[in-house]
């Protein structure tokens, strides 16, 4: 990255008043000298034209922020970026969410323990927005703050509470369905052309930029459809097992290629810390018999991964239309909820509960919610569960219903909001909804919105991440 400096720049120490209005920092005299800025300037994103990185050589300082004020639109106020530590005397700031086309000067601001000073004005004029670039229409008017995260196209991208793109990234042959904040990233697992690489995960900063490649332990291929990152980078990942196996004894071929999801923690320096395999714990009689008969038989087909509050791993497994529960110590199967080989009694809904459900999320203590996809009445919706782990029950104590209702086969994810509210995109079902704590949509995207496997509610654009949660 090669920055435009402006060097010799003159810096103004902003007036004790104002700093302490607007920053709530110490104006007491001190004999610690005040921050000083030496260089700044600044270098085009090369992924979007909606962001830049700010450059700035300081001394005395122990982090830089940015001013941002929009030429274009004087009326519009002035915002100013998160700070920045500037160690080595020098802090490279991102100014992320910026206007197609719009001209902005971007003023840097240098913190330090003997105050706060402000450089001058670089100015730039941001890019056209590529013509590829997929635009949204969105209705409601009382959607939760932040900013929605989701593929599109060959684009990973978020758009903002008016439909408005404020960040994207381009990818050869698309990011592969699923586009996913985690742990301060950007996650995709995109198909990539050449046939060794067992088409890996990839992780993207703020900026766009690669930060790293992962996958499957024991050369296995990743699923992309869920992954939770450790805190330490380490993570938990899905990954494909095809074996040939001879299922005439279950209705099948004698030749099948069997599919089943394996499940692996893996260090953040790659080491395998743990495995699950459905080869060892289920038996192929537990897919409906229709689904087994063929050459190839997507057997478990896992979407989703949810670690509970007791530090054990729940995964959802669409073709099995069950959610397992797996000790993480152990490897051994908890218990079994839904599908042929379920263990719970359901109360308060209609067996099957639950079929080729998506988006396993828990939300607190035995509270799971998911994507019903294949609702005969209803049409796909989401559904709250409450499971008593001792007893074996499970009670359904809510649903909310897209209007008109609509079957998304494919896909599909919900998110726990504050105040009881959920977002949920509904797959194939080409809808992306929020919902209020009864239920009531108070924001969607509307027009064609396409095949959206996953959709993700993020706070910032400069921290892109949804908590413990997920």
């Amino acid at each position: 990255m090669s920055f435009r400096l402006a060097r010799g720049l003159t810096s103004s120490v902003v007036g004790a008043a104002v700093i302490a209005a607007c920053t709530g920092e110490s104006t007491t005299p001190t004999s610690t000298p005040p921050p000083s800025i030496k260089a700044s300037g600044l270098a085009p994103n090369p992924y979007n034209v909606l962001s830049v990185t700010v450059g700035v050589h300081v001394r005395n300082a122990d982090s830089v922020s940015v001013q941002i004020l929009d030429g274009s639109d004087p009326g519009a106020g002035e915002l100013v970026t998160p700070s920045i530590p500037a160690p080595g005397d020098f802090a490279a700031i991102p100014v992320l969410g910026l206007r197609p086309e719009h001209q902005y000067s971007f003023r840097p601001i240098a913190h330090g323990a003997g105050g706060i000073t402000i450089g001058d004005s670089v100015t730039f004029t941001t890019g056209a927005l590529p013509s590829d670039l997929p635009e949204f229409t969105v209705s409601g008017s009382d959607p939760s703050p932040g900013y929605v995260v989701f593929a599109a196209g060959n684009y990973g991208l978020v758009i903002d509470n008016a439909g408005r793109v404020v960040w994207y990234r381009a990818f050869p042959d698309g990011p592969g369905l699923n586009f996913m904040p985690a742990g301060g990233h950007y996650a995709a697992r995109p198909m990539t052309p050449s046939t060794s690489d067992l088409d890996p995960w990839v992780e993207l900063d703020p900026m766009g930029n690669l930060t790293r490649t992962f996958g499957c332990a024991l050369n296995l291929l990743p699923r992309f459809h869920d992954y939770i990152r450790d805190p330490d980078g380490g993570y938990w990942v899905m990954c494909d097992d095809t074996r040939i196996m001879d299922l005439t004894s279950d209705g099948g071929q004698a030749a099948a290629l069997v599919t089943g999801t394996v499940v692996q923690h893996i260090s953040a320096s790659g080491g395998l810390l743990f495995q699950w395999s459905p080869f060892d714990h289920f038996a192929i009689s537990d897919l409906d018999p229709a689904d087994r008969g063929g050459p190839i038989v997507n057997w478990t087909h896992g979407n989703a991964l949810a670690l509970d509050t007791d530090g054990n791993l729940l995964v959802s497994f669409r073709s099995l239309n069950e959610i397992t529960k797996l000790s993480t110590s152990t490897g051994a199967v908890i218990w079994r909820l839904g599908g042929r080989a379920n263990q719970f009694t359901f109360e308060g809904t209609a067996a099957p509960a639950f079929v080729g459900q998506h988006g396993l999320r828990i939300t607190g203590p035995g509270t799971l919610l998911l994507i019903d996809n294949r609702g005969e009445v209803t049409g796909s919706r989401v559904e709250r569960y409450q499971l008593d782990e001792a007893t074996r029950s499970a009670r359904q104590v809510g649903a909310f219903n897209s209007m008109p209702s609509v079957v998304g086969l494919l896909g599909g994810s919900v998110q726990q909001l504050a105040n009881g509210r959920v977002l949920a995109s509904l797959g194939s079902g080409r809808r992306v909804e929020e919902y209020d704590a009864s239920g009531a949509v108070v924001w969607h995207l509307t027009g064609s919105v396409g095949y959206v496997f996953r959709a993700t509610r993020i706070m910032s654009l400069y921290d892109p991440t949804v908590g413990p949660a997920r």
